[in-house]
């Protein structure tokens, strides 16, 4: 198993709060990146779009059981998902990788305000380049999702 050591940046970060930025190499996504870093900005998502996609709004709690359902019933290149942190506003996830057993972290949390908004960041712990292993989980769960309402600020 290549699992690699847990980052310690992991969670919401304090000053600004948001998820930790990625690291320069090819195998990490995050809604904290700048707009025009296209190998590492992925946009949030949200769970009550103003286009009316529900027929009524979501909580937060609602939403997090909606994306909870999508991480356990979705196994994107057949990775396998473990939620090993849930808070009231953050989940973490371990994808293991069916072969070698490499793991991926991925994160969502739940930004306080009025917006309905979830930021994510998925990354590799090992390795340089990914062969957009974590562009397609996150294509693949924001797929599932825009089945229940849910929409990406931009496509990517």
């Amino acid at each position: 198993m290549r699992s690699g050591t847990k980052p310690n940046y992991l969670g919401v970060q304090k000053n600004p709060p948001s998820l930790a930025l990625c690291p320069a190499t090819n195998n990490c996504l995050s809604t904290s990146e700048d707009m025009t870093d296209l190998t590492h900005f992925a946009p949030p998502w949200n769970y009550n779009p103003e286009d009316g996609k529900r027929k009524k709004p979501a909580s937060q709690e609602e939403a997090m059981e909606e994306l909870l359902q999508v991480i356990n019933t979705t196994k994107p290149d057949n990775f396998t998902p473990r939620i090993v942190e849930k808070k009231e506003d953050y989940i973490r996830v371990e994808y293991e990788s069916p072969i070698m057993g490499f793991v991926d972290d991925v994160e969502f949390w739940f930004p306080p305000g009025k917006k309905s908004l979830v930021q994510y960041r998925s990354a590799s712990r090992l390795g340089n380049f990914d062969f957009d292993v974590n562009r397609k989980r996150i294509k693949t769960l924001r797929l599932a999702l825009e089945k229940k309402g849910w929409v990406s600020q931009s496509s990517f």
